[in-house]
């Protein structure tokens, strides 16, 4: 029945999500109206439009095949472990180390959960984010964060 098995899990964790959220922000914030928005009443906005996204994409797995002919592949562990462990060694970088280098770190790290990506192309790409990075929150947003390790400061 399921023609694509993507699409029809990946329809079912968007909508189970956007039913959490709006069932969260009904039961615990006042909703208020239309006109006099309540704190809650756009998360439970933004939970209804992921949830019927996620109704959408889990019934067109019933009439449309994948793109490529291929269902669900074996899960890979590695690659998890890969990126949560990347997005630690930026969350204890962060602090002593800085913004920037933090930055490269997990990016070169991450790269690791793609078997095909070269060394250079992980520098490369560690450069790059580590930049855009900077505009955008320190320069854009103007966040208050350690950028370079403070010995560099001083």
């Amino acid at each position: 029945m399921i023609k694509d098995q993507r699409d029809f899990w990946a329809g079912v964790l968007f909508a189970a999500f956007g039913a959490f959220f709006c069932f969260y922000a009904v039961a615990n914030y006042p909703l208020g109206t239309a006109s006099r928005m309540g704190p809650g009443y756009f998360p439970m906005l933004l939970g209804g439009f992921l949830l019927f996204l996620g109704v959408l994409i889990s019934l067109k797995s019933f009439f449309f095949p994948p793109h490529d002919g291929t269902g669900i592949g074996p899960f890979d562990w590695r690659v998890v472990f890969v990126i949560l462990g990347s997005v630690l060694i930026f969350a204890l970088l962060l602090r002593p180390a800085g913004l920037i280098p933090a930055t490269a770190v997990m990016v070169f790290v991450s790269t690791f959960a793609n078997r095909s990506y070269k060394v250079i192309q992980g520098i490369v790409l560690s450069i790059i984010l580590s930049v855009v990075v900077w505009l955008i929150f320190v320069l854009g947003l103007d966040l208050t964060v350690p950028v370079w390790p403070s010995f560099l400061s001083k």
